[in-house]
């Protein structure tokens, strides 16, 4: 998964606006939209450890998807860079309990609509 839709994704499965991680961070939210929109390629290593930092995900994601580190064999396919993604979105929302129970009949759902 690219960085830009990593990015928006996270962002907003947070509910953040780009005022707010403009705050957060300091990074204009003029460049976190030319991130999220891809017209900004490999931002500094100190701006995606302020993301990082106010979004609560692994550091070393968004570094991978930057293209600053190569993936490993285990981590190269498609699904798991899905998955760590949809992770790294569902640690930082801050889910209420009730939330995180309609996540997990939401998943349920979808995996019972997929067996069909």
């Amino acid at each position: 998964m690219s960085l830009s839709k990593m990015l928006k994704d996270i962002r907003a499965t947070n509910g953040a606006s780009l005022r707010a991680v403009e705050d957060a961070t300091g990074i204009s939210n003029a460049y976190l939209s030319q991130l999220e929109r891809g017209d900004a390629q490999k931002p500094s290593p100190d701006k995606l450890q302020a993301l990082a930092k106010f979004y609560n995900v692994p550091y070393v994601d968004l570094m991978r998807a930057a293209g600053y580190l190569q993936r490993t064999e285990r981590t190269s396919n498609t699904t798991h860079d899905r998955v760590s993604t949809v992770q790294a979105a569902l640690m930082s929302a801050n889910l209420t309990p009730e939330e995180e129970d309609a996540v997990v009949k939401y998943i349920e759902f979808l995996r019972f609509q997929n067996k069909k």
